[in-house]
């Protein structure tokens, strides 16, 4: 099953404590004091890889805390930060949080979002010696790591999109163009869900093709599967049109126009190839609408394999190559590679809370939560400033 959702929880790691230790030398009875700070938390970010397809590692949600940071000690050693969670996830992933608002688009090939940031480690007894205070007793405790909920989306990325009515022959026509191998059957909604697959050329150059679910009239408004499917065309960068020839192509390709303009985010702009199908049934009616999207028209068989020799070149002619696009003409490109992120607030510490020789001194407002994390336990003196 093919997954394009997801909700996580995360948690930073918290900060280890602070050192509360004094020198303890031959010879030197009253050392000063040389507690070591605590180490950060580890940080759970999140990894666009483009080896992933879809999350199905997340389908069943699940929670990730990142480690703990190591306590200090004595001898001024500070403690090691905790360890990183790194969650990979497909390149196209989009990352809300709990209130729906968009974090991140991870559109790039390796690009990393931190989405729970570790715990600040306490600062140990040496840093609050001062010359009329030169044994302090008194160490922070570490603070907590950030946590939420996050909602997970994937919008596929491809350079191009077939599309078109249930049972048009988009499945049959990838098996022959491609390598992939979706389900094919003279049923409606066989595909459900997206299948990508890679169209090699002579020269060793490749393009990446997707098939969806087709789609109804009132797919815009969630008919159908048409609402899931239309948010993964929203990347390709060209419509592969698929339009049986013996089925009023010209009514049909009007029929998804408007289901598309409907659905909106650009789709009705994108260009496109149509692609007349089963050729080889009998009834062919013409196609007729000129439209300055509509770059080519090519007749096809799935069965006979007429056409589709035609259809590949086709694709590597009106599809650039990447390396050929220059910057100037990739920021005018819809379908540029981009980074979106809302930057989340400076981390505060909130409450800070210091572990003495004979409980604890808490400076600001802690929860019970906040007391319990730091080691606090019921009967505990805590002192608060």
């Amino acid at each position: 099953m093919f997954h394009d959702r997801a909700r996580i929880r995360v948690r930073g790691g918290r900060g280890g404590d602070g050192s509360l230790s004094f020198r303890r030398e031959k010879y030197v009875p009253k050392g000063g004091p040389d507690g070591g700070d605590g180490g950060d938390g580890g940080d759970v970010v999140l990894v666009a890889d483009a080896d992933l397809r879809d999350l199905a590692s997340f389908a069943r949600g699940g929670a990730f805390e990142a480690g703990r940071g190591r306590h200090g000690e004595g001898s001024n050693r500070h403690g090691a930060d905790g360890e990183d969670v790194v969650l990979h996830v497909p390149v196209g992933t989009q990352v809300f949080d709990a209130d729906g608002g968009l974090l991140a688009d991870l559109a790039h090939r390796g690009a990393r979002l931190t989405v729970a940031h570790g715990g600040h480690g306490g600062a140990g007894n040496r840093r609050f010696a001062t010359p009329t205070r030169q044994a302090p007793r008194v160490a922070e405790v570490g603070a907590p790591g950030e946590a939420g909920e996050l909602e997970l989306r994937l919008k596929l990325l491809a350079d191009a999109a077939l599309l078109g009515f249930p049972n048009a022959g988009k499945s049959s026509l990838l098996r022959r163009i491609s390598n992939a191998k979706p389900k094919v059957a003279d049923y409606p909604f066989t595909t459900l869900a997206p299948v990508l697959g890679t169209v090699d050329a002579p020269d060793g150059r490749q393009l990446t093709v997707a098939d969806a679910p087709g789609l109804l009239e009132g797919a815009s408004e969630g008919v159908g599967l048409g609402d899931e499917f239309l948010a993964h065309l929203e990347r390709a960068r060209l419509f592969l049109h698929v339009i049986e020839a013996h089925a009023d192509p010209d009514a049909r390709f009007r029929a998804i126009d408007g289901e598309l303009a409907a659905y909106g985010a650009g789709l009705s702009e994108r260009r496109q190839v149509v692609v007349l199908s089963k050729v080889d049934m009998p009834k062919e009616t013409a196609f007729t609408i000129a439209d300055p999207r509509i770059l080519a028209v090519v007749r096809t068989s799935a069965l006979t394999g007429e056409g589709i020799e035609e259809l590949r070149r086709t694709l590597f002619d009106v599809i650039p190559d990447e390396a050929e696009i220059t910057p100037a003409s990739a920021a005018n490109d819809e379908l540029a590679d981009f980074l979106v992120y809302r930057p989340r607030p400076p981390r505060r510490r909130g409450a800070r809370i210091f572990r003495t020789e004979d409980g604890y001194r808490v400076r600001g407002e802690a929860s019970e939560e906040d007391l319990r994390a730091a080691g606090v336990r019921p009967g505990d003196p805590v002192e608060y400033e």
